[in-house]
């Protein structure tokens, strides 16, 4: 039996490991699988900004044969799975109303899905690596949720005993990336990748040595400068209203992360979570052991610091 040839998932792994000009193909084609699907090699790389052989070199970089058999197989992708894919909710039938709960919470069922195929765990163990053998860890966003995700950064990891700081101001990332060495990690987080003064701190802290880990779209002028890149796929719907749900892609992507850098070093990460666990019961008063505080469970288990 022939083994299933599955586009999305190849470009999902592979992804990460193409060439810039091939990265940029690979984001136009994700953003639109119908359209890309029904394009010419012209309009696929007029749309990518790259040139037809790059389109062909995405192609067989994938496994296809040629820009041909790469069409056929993502029109097959969108006829199997297109309800699959919808960022909008739009599986739910037009006659079903739906609470603006309800809209949010698919959307970020949509973000999160599409964003766990793009999770690859070589990458992930590459990078954690990287972080708990840095002298400082360097958490850079700039923006909404890249900002949050920074912050978010240093949380995870602060648990976990690494050094690790966190900005957002654009003259002081460039001030901190000034000082930086061999011996330290940026970890820089950008739904676009596109952010001029993310990308200016980012230049100065790779010239000083520092190497920088990247959580960003594929084909991203952020993600062409990272050691270490961990794609994620923003998913914009028309509804203009909400927030983006492109802070859940990133903060799976974190979650995970965090995850793996805790369970590299087992022992070490259940003392530091062990003695967080005593300071915060100590804090919290008899009964918060117990659970008697207000929103433990009855064997007490709340959240560690969060």
């Amino acid at each position: 039996m022939t083994a299933p040839f599955d586009i999305l998932t190849r470009i999902a792994e592979r992804g990460p490991a193409l060439r810039l000009a091939e990265q940029k193909v690979a984001q136009v084609v994700l953003e639109d699988l119908a359209g890309a699907a029904a394009a010419s090699i012209n309009e696929l790389a007029r749309k990518a900004g790259v040139s037809e052989a790059s389109v062909t070199r995405f192609a067989k970089a994938i496994g296809c044969r040629d820009v041909r058999d790469l069409k056929l197989r993502l029109a097959q992708a969108t006829a199997v799975g297109m309800r699959f894919l919808q960022p909008d909710g739009a599986s739910v039938p037009d006659d079903t109303p739906a609470t603006l709960a309800d809209r949010i919470h698919a959307d970020v069922l949509s973000a999160l899905e599409v964003n766990r195929k793009l999770i690859d765990a070589e990458r992930v163990e590459q990078a954690a690596r990287l972080l708990l053998g840095a002298r400082m860890v360097y958490a850079f966003g700039m923006g909404g949720g890249s900002s949050i995700m920074a912050d978010e950064a240093r949380h995870r990891l602060a648990r976990l005993g690494q050094p690790v700081a966190s900005y957002q101001d654009a003259l002081l990332q460039k001030m901190v990336a000034a000082t930086l060495s061999r011996d330290d990690v940026v970890l820089a987080f950008s739904a676009s990748g596109s952010v001029p003064e993310m990308l200016a701190s980012c230049d100065i802290a790779r010239e000083y040595g520092a190497t920088l880990v990247a959580v960003t779209a594929l084909g991203s002028p952020l993600a062409a400068r990272a050691d270490v890149l961990l794609p994620v796929r923003t998913l914009e719907t028309d509804f203009i209203f909400k927030p983006s749900a492109s802070r859940y892609a990133m903060l799976l992507v974190l979650d995970v992360l965090a995850t793996q850098c805790a369970l590299l070093q087992q022992d070490q990460s259940k003392e530091r979570l062990r003695r967080l666990k005593y300071v915060l019961d100590a804090h919290r008063g008899p009964g918060g052991e117990r659970g008697q505080d207000a929103g433990a469970g009855p064997d007490g288990r709340q959240p560690l610091g969060d």
